[in-house]
């Protein structure tokens, strides 16, 4: 997790020392603003990464004298094919919608991302489609 770390943390200084500069050379605030988010989501995450890569024990991906037999093994399980991740994104698009069409595909959108929330909650309890 270190590297990715490392790699999170550097896009946010760099979006920090862009920010600065453009906030400074400029007198646009929402592109200002944007870099500062920029800046947010390389610090945010990257610092949270880092402080688990010094409480946790080194991936094989983190040891630079690592071997190809060093990462073997078991590589995680993966969810079975769903239809619920497209509901919830169909949801958010009529969600998004609403602010061009109107109220009404909001109330549509939180109809299709509540029943993709129940069916997932429903799909994980059941274990999935049979295989």
């Amino acid at each position: 997790m270190r590297h990715e770390a490392y790699f999170l943390l550097f896009l946010g200084v760099f979006g920090a020392i862009v920010a600065i500069i453009y906030g400074l050379l400029s007198a646009e605030w929402a592109g200002t603003a944007m870099l500062t988010g920029f800046f947010l989501l390389g610090i945010f995450p990257g610092g949270y990464y880092y402080w688990w890569s010094k409480r946790m024990t080194p991936r094989a991906e983190d040891n630079p004298r690592a071997e190809p037999a060093d990462g073997a093994g078991v590589v995680g399980t993966f969810p079975s094919s769903s239809i619920w991740p497209f509901v919830l994104g169909l949801g958010a698009a009529a969600v998004g919608l609403a602010l061009v069409f109107g109220f009404w595909t909001a109330i549509v959108g939180f109809f299709l991302a509540l029943s993709a929330v129940i069916g997932v909650v429903m799909e994980s309890r059941h274990g999935g489609l049979a295989h």
